[in-house]
């Protein structure tokens, strides 16, 4: 855990603003981050969609500019989970758009420089007429250069071994802007804590929901670690959660997941509904930060923090959660 005195530098959250889904990268020496804001999550946006904010540590943000040029109307009035990729000498932003939660579809804009403007490509990544729903593209290269792209998607068949709801998927790319159209299932909802909600209407009939999402890929010592988030937010189980492989399409194990996520979870009365994360090193080059979201204490906004991501013997955890700043600061003076 953090101590004293790093908590007196460390002040969760790290951004004021809302910002969910926070997805971080580095380029020639700055970090970028982008995320949901409230206007793309509610489907009030106007102009350019998405924010993109710059930091020289992780830890301190500026807006930095507005970053996708508004497609056309016709796709949706929601915009969700934004990534990026650089590739070729552009930038890849990765994100979902449809109307509420309903008839997502993920699609892929370009740019020549981090902050924009990104200029959708024009076409869907997964056909909407064979996939109805798709959130949370996370684009990933491996060591051989080759790309892959994990998502979340709808699944309605069940029975002694999985559950229905979203649940997580990997293609491989041929290009940055095409898939290959055949996903492999990465993980399943198994648990009672990755249950959304009983008796959800969702496609015309009621469901026992299970929701995986927020997919973040990362290798170490050679294994595939798939980081996601999964239940629902409001309740104390919500959390960060992964699964791990040998090979980057699987098959994966979640072995060891059945009672709680074990990366980050809520922490009642002071950190609620962590989630969705994204994984950056620290300007040391070797520290490893989880950068996710979490409330404010009035459930008002979703807001970006960050804290150390170990390596245990165990598997990954986090350094953490480092409280909000109120109650950091009673800590710290006790």
């Amino acid at each position: 855990m953090f101590t004293a005195n790093t908590v007196a530098t460390h002040r969760n959250p790290v951004y004021a603003g809302y910002f969910a889904d926070p997805f971080v990268w580095k380029h020639e020496g700055s970090y970028y981050a982008v995320g949901t804001g409230e206007l793309e999550a509610t489907g009030h946006s106007v102009g350019k969609v998405f924010s993109i904010l710059r930091s020289s540590d992780l830890f301190h943000w500026q807006f930095a500019s507005n970053a996708l040029v508004r497609p056309a109307a016709e796709l949706g009035t929601h915009f969700w989970a934004p990534e990026v990729a650089y590739a070729n000498g552009q930038f890849y932003l990765y994100y979902s758009v449809g109307f509420e939660d309903k008839n997502h579809h993920l699609r892929v804009a370009v740019s020549q420089t981090p902050v924009g403007p990104y200029e959708d490509c024009g076409k869907a990544l997964i056909d909407p007429k064979t996939c109805s729903f798709a959130i949370d593209p996370h684009p990933f290269r491996d060591d051989d250069g080759k790309w892959y792209l994990f998502y979340a998607r709808d699944f309605l068949d069940f029975d002694g071994r999985v559950r229905a709801g979203t649940a997580l998927m990997v293609a491989p790319m041929h290009s940055m802007t095409e898939l290959d159209p055949e996903g492999k299932v990465v993980l399943r909802a198994r648990h009672d804590w990755q249950r959304f909600q009983d008796h959800r209407l969702m496609y015309g009939k009621y469901w026992d929901w299970h929701t995986l999402e927020g997919p973040c890929l990362r290798k170490h010592e050679g294994k595939y670690f798939c980081f996601y988030s999964g239940g629902r937010w409001e309740t104390e189980t919500y959390g960060v959660d992964y699964c791990v492989a040998d090979e980057v399409l699987g098959p994966y194990s979640d072995e060891g997941s059945q009672d709680r996520p074990r990366v980050l979870h809520t922490v009642c009365g002071e950190m609620i509904g962590p989630g969705h994360n994204s994984i950056a090193v620290g300007p040391d080059g070797q520290t490893e930060h989880i950068i996710y979201h979490a409330w404010d204490k009035d459930m008002t906004a979703r807001q970006m923090c960050v804290d150390r991501l170990l390596w245990t013997p165990d598997g990954p955890r986090c350094d953490g959660p480092t409280l909000p700043w109120s109650a950091a600061q009673s800590a710290a003076t006790v």
